[in-house]
């Protein structure tokens, strides 16, 4: 079976090293600057779960791409999915599946549209990791899983085969009849974390310290009625355990846009809070819509002061 990775990021680089280093068939797709990292150190990965140096990691650029790949396995921002999708076209054949391990939902309507939904199965990957600026990967928790299956949950032959073929490398990877339920109650829980640590700029430990866990879980209770309202109430096990690190006292956890917000990089304000609310027009919303408001402020302001930027370089 073989593997393209799309980008060698935190995501790709930590899953596709360890589908590497098994023996899997495994090709990288990155731009320029990425491939000059790997060609002259490598892809090294730091992990509670074992370190890894892979010397030579095969990779290509969009334009080498000559081939189609039975996966494509696919983790960029969503801000970054239009281009993302022209960069792997080329590989994509008629019995290409493509694996997307993006937040939401709002993707798999768009690589559907691209490349027809039969390709397309759901995904979503449970890790905490980062590249620093070496490039190196540096996985950051105990959890590296990733879960994937078919989105009309049949079984299928190529799911039992991409289960097969990852069941030797050092992560957890597991096939799901129900892709699109887990898919839901992980945007249940991103979206709760996103909207609160952005909104009130700390941890979930600094909010409950504060006593502002009442944010949190209005949160979490108006993303609960939308995915309800659209036939994925959330299970008790998933409900509890989002509840429980979601009022944590001294948890460090933030949510990555958070990360991404403080540097002043850009997020994904619509395609994982916004795309919530737009699903729940139906319903009450309003701390949901003052969280968005919050990261669309947020956004208005950086693209104000990266235009005045660019007057001034003229």
């Amino acid at each position: 079976m073989k593997f393209l990775v799309v980008g060698a990021g935190a995501l790709g680089g930590y899953f596709g090293g360890r589908l590497l280093a098994a023996g899997q068939d495994v090709t990288f797709l990155v731009r320029a600057g990425r491939a000059a990292q790997l060609t002259q150190h490598g892809l090294r990965i730091s992990s509670p779960k074992g370190d890894l140096t892979l010397p030579a990691p095969p990779h290509l650029l969009s334009q080498q791409l000559t081939q189609n790949y039975d996966v494509i396995i696919v983790g960029c921002k969503a801000y970054d999915l239009d281009a993302t999708m022209e960069s792997f076209a080329a590989a994509v054949g008629p019995n290409t599946a493509i694996l997307p391990v993006l937040n939401g939902m709002a993707h798999l309507e768009r690589l559907a549209a691209r490349f027809g939904k039969e390709r397309v199965l759901g995904g979503l990957c449970l890790i905490s990791a980062t590249l620093n600026e070496q490039g190196d990967v540096q996985h950051l928790n105990d959890t590296h899983a990733l879960v994937f299956g078919e989105l009309d949950a049949t079984a299928s032959a190529r799911v039992a085969a991409i289960e097969n073929a990852m069941a030797g490398a050092n992560f957890d990877a597991r096939a799901s009849s129900v892709i699109r339920q887990e898919m839901w109650e992980k945007w249940i829980f991103i979206t709760s974390l996103a909207g609160a640590t952005c909104l009130l700029r700390g941890s979930v430990g600094d909010i409950v310290a504060a006593g502002q866990t009442d944010v949190t879980l209005a949160l979490l209770e108006e993303c609960n009625a939308i995915a309800t309202s659209h036939g994925f109430p959330p299970r008790q096990h998933p409900s509890e355990r989002a509840h429980g690190m979601l009022t944590a006292a001294g948890s460090p956890i933030t949510a990555s846009m958070l990360k991404d917000l403080q540097r002043g990089s850009a997020i994904e304000a619509d395609h994982i809070v916004g795309d919530m609310l737009a699903r729940g027009q139906h319903h009450a919303a309003p701390t949901l819509k003052i969280a968005y408001a919050n990261l669309k402020t947020y956004e208005a302001r950086r693209e104000r002061e990266r235009s005045l930027r660019s007057m001034k370089a003229e």
